[in-house]
C-alpha cells in the first residue's frame, strides 16, 4: 500500500516551487523531489530511497523523419555513486556502460515505448544518473518510478499513469517483498520486475530459480496491486504540478485520410484471395510475389500523372496500404478463422531439429532449430583466472559464468552493419544467461570460467529461446554438469477489443504483427526467466495466467525434442579443454602459500608451468586454489607442491629432507617446500657429536623424523630411529655418571684436578 504525505512547496533563496512528498512502496520510504535540478528540461525528478539517489530526466527534442519513432534510453552508473575510483592506471573516467546498465536502461525502454500515442516523431530522451548508491537500494527501480512520474507530468502526450517496481521471493520464508534491498535479493528465489497500474501490466522481467507457476502468477498478482496505489499517487501529483499536454503528432489530412481508405477497401473487395495468398506464403517463407502484386495495383490505381491530385498514389503508397493490408489479413485469420498463417493451430510448436559436436576443435557445440530459426551455440572452457572484471558502483565482480548473442544481418536474409554488439544483442544475451544460470554448477562444485556465445543462423521469431535450448545442447555437450536442462518458448497474442488467441512459439511475422512477446525459459520443475513485451497499453493478469500455462506444455514438449540429441552432460571433458583441479587452503593461509613478493607461487608455476590462481571464498571461509594445465603431469606436480606447502605436521611424520644450513649446534633440514626444522647436535646420532659439519653439508640428503612441535610453529627433528636415540640416550646417561665421579675424586665442580699453589707440587 502507498501512503503519500501532503505535498508541500517550499521557497528557498536559489530556486522556485520546489515540490517534495513522500511514497511508502511495501516497507520502503522512497523521496520524490521536483524542481530542484535541471530545470531546462520537460521534467526532471529525483527519488531516493535509503542513501541511493537517482535523478530521472525527460528531454523534448525537435522533430525529426526517421520513419520510426525517435525515443533513446540512457542509464549511467557512476561509480563516485558509491564511493570508487576507477582501478585502470590509466584511464579514471567513466567509460561506456555495462552490460547491466544497458538492461536496466532497456527495462525502462520497454515499460515506456508502447504508451507513447502512434504518430509521435520528436526526439525523446530519457537519462537516469545515480547520483549516490548505499549498496542496498536498487537504483534501477528509482528510475523506474523517477520515469513514469516525469512522463506524466511532464507536456510530452503520454498513456499514463505507470510506475514500476520489483518483488522478491523466498521458497523458504513462502513471503513476497517489495522493492527487496541487495541482501534480500541474495536470499530471494525470484526476482521480478513488474511494469503497470492498478488495471493493466505493460512489462514484466524475471530470473528465478525454478519457481512454479503459480508463484510466478501470485507476485504478478500483488505487485499489480501494488503498482495500482502507487500509479494513484503518481496521479495526484500530476494534477497539483503537472504541466499541460501538448499536441506533438500531426492530424492526417482528412482527404488524404478518406482516399487511402476508399483504396484500401477497393484493393481488398477485388483481390481478398491474392492478399491471403501473400499472407501463408510470408507464414512459410515462400516468396510472396508482393512487388509484383503492388506493380499491378500502380496500373490500376497509381495517378502519378496527375498533378491537381490530393495525394499522389505511386508505388510508395500503395506498399504501404499492401503492408497494412497483410497485417490486417493475419490478425483477421488467427482471430476469426483460429488459423495461423503457416496453418499451424495455437498452441502447435513448429518442427525441431537439433544435433551437437558441430565443430571439431570447440569445447563443446550444438544446433537448436524450431522452424525457420536457427541458433549454434558454442561453449568454451577456462581457468578461473579468465572470467570478466567487471567495475561498478558495488566495487569489482569476477563473472565466470558469461552468454553472448549475436544476430548478424545475414540471419534474416538482409545486410547491415557488423561489428559491435547493438543494445537488443546485449539484452538477449543477458536474457539466456539469467535463464540458465540457476543451473550452472558453482566454482567449487566446477572450477572453470564458461564462456557461452550463440550465434544466430537464421531469424524467424524466438531467437533468445532458441540461444537458451542451443545452449543446454552445447553445455552438455562439453560435459559441464549442469544440474537439469533448461528449455525457452515465445508466447504471442492477437486481440481486439473483445476476444484475444493466445499463441505459442510466435514466428516472426506473428511477433511483427502481434500485441505480445512474452518470452518464458525454465526447466521441468519451474521458470527461470521470464521476459513480456506488449504493443498494447497493457495486459491483465489472466491474460498472463493463460500464457504462462501454455508456455509450460510447449517449453516441455521442446525440451523432450531437443534432449533426443544428448540427455545429459557428458562424464569427461573435451581433450581440448584444459584440465583444472581444485584446492581448499585455510583462508589464514593464503599468503603463506603466495609467499613474500609472490616468491613461493612464482616458484610452483616455474617449475611445473601449471596455472595456479588463489582466491577468498568469503562464503565458505577458505582459500580456493585452482591449477590448470593442458599437460595432466603439470597439474599433478603443482598439486603434490601445494600440498606439501599446506601439509600440517605431527609429532613422529618422517620426510627426506635436505640440509639447508649449518649453525655449531646443528643443521637446519627442509623437509617439504616451505617447512625446515632443527636437527640438533644430540639428534644426529648415537655417539657424541662435537660439530654437524663432521656429519651433514649443505645439500645433503638426510632422513628426518618429527620430534616435537612447539607453541611458536618451530619444528624439531632427529636423524635417529627410536633404536638409535635410547642408545644415545643412555651413552649421554654415561657420560653423566662418568663426570660425576670425576667431580667426586677431585672434589670440585669440574673434572680438572685442582693446582697446587707450592713450587715442588709445580714441578
Amino acid at each position: 500500500m502507498v501512503h503519500c504525505e501532503r505535498e508541500r512547496m517550499n521557497s528557498y533563496p536559489s530556486y522556485e516551487n520546489i515540490y517534495e512528498q513522500e511514497l511508502k512502496v511495501g516497507d520502503k520510504n522512497i523521496k520524490v523531489q521536483i524542481g530542484k535540478f535541471s530545470q531546462q528540461v520537460a521534467s526532471a525528478v529525483v527519488t531516493q530511497c535509503g542513501e541511493t539517489v537517482v535523478l530521472t530526466t525527460i528531454g523534448l527534442g525537435k522533430k525529426v523523419d526517421w520513419g520510426y519513432f525517435p525515443l533513446s534510453v540512457e542509464f549511467s552508473e557512476k561509480l563516485y555513486a558509491g564511493g570508487i575510483i576507477k582501478g585502470s592506471r590509466w584511464v579514471k573516467r567513466d567509460g561506456r556502460p555495462t552490460d547491466e546498465a544497458i538492461l536496466k536502461a532497456r527495462v525502462i525502454d520497454r515499460t515506456i515505448r508502447p504508451l507513447f500515442s502512434e504518430g509521435i516523431t520528436n526526439e525523446v530522451q530519457v537519462i537516469n544518473t545515480v547520483f549516490s548508491y548505499d549498496g542496498q537500494n536498487d537504483p534501477d527501480m528509482l528510475a523506474l518510478l523517477g520515469v513514469g512520474l516525469g512522463l506524466e507530468i511532464s507536456q510530452i502526450p503520454f498513456h499514463g499513469p505507470i510506475a514500476g517496481l520489483r518483488v522478491g521471493y523466498s521458497k523458504e520464508t513462502q513471503a513476497y517483498v517489495f522493492n527487496p534491498t541487495k541482501d534480500e535479493r541474495k536470499a530471494a528465489d525470484l526476482d521480478l520486475i513488474v511494469s503497470g497500474s492498478g488495471d493493466r501490466i505493460v512489462m514484466v522481467e524475471a530470473g528465478a530459480k525454478e519457481v512454479t507457476e503459480e508463484i510466478m502468477l501470485e507476485a504478478l498478482s500483488k505487485a499489480q496491486q501494488e503498482l495500482g496505489q502507487v500509479t494513484v499517487e503518481i496521479s495526484k501529483i500530476a494534477e497539483a504540478i503537472g504541466k499541460e499536454k501538448i499536441e506533438l503528432v500531426d492530424k492526417p489530412d482528412e482527404k488524404v485520410t478518406a482516399i487511402l481508405e476508399k483504396l484500401a477497401k477497393d484493393i481488398t473487395t477485388k483481390y481478398q484471395s491474392e492478399i491471403s495468398e501473400m499472407v501463408k506464403k510470408e507464414g512459410i517463407l515462400e516468396p510472396t510475389g508482393k512487388d509484383e502484386f503492388v506493380e499491378k495495383l500502380v496500373a490500376e490505381f497509381g495517378n502519378e500523372d496527375d498533378a491537381e491530385a490530393v495525394l499522389k498514389i505511386n508505388a510508395k503508397e500503395l506498399a504501404s496500404v499492401v503492408d497494412k493490408l497483410m497485417k490486417k489479413e493475419v490478425r483477421r485469420m488467427i482471430l476469426e478463422d483460429k488459423v495461423r498463417p503457416d496453418n499451424r493451430k495455437p498452441d502447435e510448436i513448429r518442427q525441431i531439429w537439433s544435433e551437437i559436436d558441430i565443430f571439431p576443435r570447440t569445447h563443446g557445440s550444438a544446433m537448436f532449430k524450431r522452424g525457420a530459426t536457427q541458433a549454434v551455440t558454442i561453449t568454451t572452457l577456462g581457468a578461473p583466472s579468465l572470467g570478466q572484471h567487471v567495475e561498478n558502483m558495488d566495487g569489482e565482480i569476477v563473472r565466470n559464468y558469461m552468454h553472448f548473442y549475436n544476430m548478424p544481418p545475414y540471419s534474416w536474409g538482409g545486410t547491415g552493419r557488423f561489428g559491435y554488439p547493438k543494445r537488443r544483442e546485449i539484452g538477449h544475451g543477458l536474457l539466456a544467461e539469467r535463464a540458465l544460470m540457476p543451473v550452472i554448477p558453482s566454482q567449487e562444485e566446477f572450477p572453470y570460467t564458461i564462456s557461452v556465445v550463440s550465434e544466430i543462423l537464421s531469424s524467424n521469431g524466438s531467437t533468445s529461446q532458441a540461444s537458451v535450448c542451443g545452449s543446454t545442447l552445447s553445455l552438455m555437450a562439453a560435459g559441464v554438469p549442469i544440474k537439469c536442462p533448461v528449455a525457452g518458448i515465445a508466447m504471442g497474442m492477437i486481440s481486439d477489443d473483445k476476444n484475444h488467441v493466445v499463441l505459442s512459439d510466435i514466428q516472426g511475422l506473428e511477433d511483427h504483427v502481434g500485441d505480445m512477446d512474452f518470452k518464458v525459459a525454465g526447466t521441468r520443475e519451474g521458470i527461470t526467466a521470464i521476459q513480456m513485451d506488449i504493443k498494447l497499453t497493457g495486459l491483465s493478469v489472466e491474460v498472463l495466467e493463460e500464457a504462462l500455462k501454455r508456455a509450460r506444455l510447449g517449453r516441455i514438449h521442446i525440451m523432450d525434442e531437443m534432449l533426443k540429441a544428448i540427455s545429459e552432460p557428458r562424464k569427461a571433458l573435451s581433450t581440448f579443454a584444459p584440465k583444472i583441479e581444485q584446492l581448499t587452503i585455510p583462508t589464514n593461509r593464503i599468503g603463506e602459500l603466495i609467499g613474500p613478493g609472490g616468491k613461493v607461487i612464482k616458484n610452483i608455476i616455474a617449475v611445473t608451468e601449471a596455472e595456479v590462481d588463489v582466491d577468498e571464498d568469503e562464503e565458505r571461509g577458505v582459500g580456493l586454489v585452482n591449477i590448470s594445465s593442458p599437460d595432466q603431469e603439470a597439474i599433478d606436480k603443482a598439486k603434490e607442491m601445494i600440498q606439501n606447502i599446506m601439509y600440517v605436521e605431527e609429532v613422529g611424520d618422517e620426510f627426506d629432507g635436505k640440509v639447508v644450513r649449518i649453525e655449531n649446534y646443528g643443521a637446519f633440514v627442509e623437509y617439504l617446500p616451505g617447512h625446515d626444522g632443527l636437527v640438533h647436535v644430540s639428534e644426529m646420532a648415537s655417539e657424541y657429536v662435537g660439530d654437524p659439519n663432521e656429519i651433514v653439508k649443505i645439500g645433503a640428503e638426510v632422513h628426518v623424523r618429527v620430534i616435537e612441535i612447539k607453541d611458536d610453529g618451530k619444528v624439531s627433528l632427529t636423524m635417529m630411529s627410536e633404536a638409535e636415540r635410547e642408545k644415545a640416550k643412555s651413552n649421554r646417561s654415561d657420560r653423566s655418571e662418568f663426570r660425576g665421579q670425576r667431580k667426586n675424586n677431585y672434589g670440585g665442580g669440574n673434572d680438572r684436578r685442582p693446582r697446587s699453589s707450592g713450587r715442588d707440587d709445580h714441578r
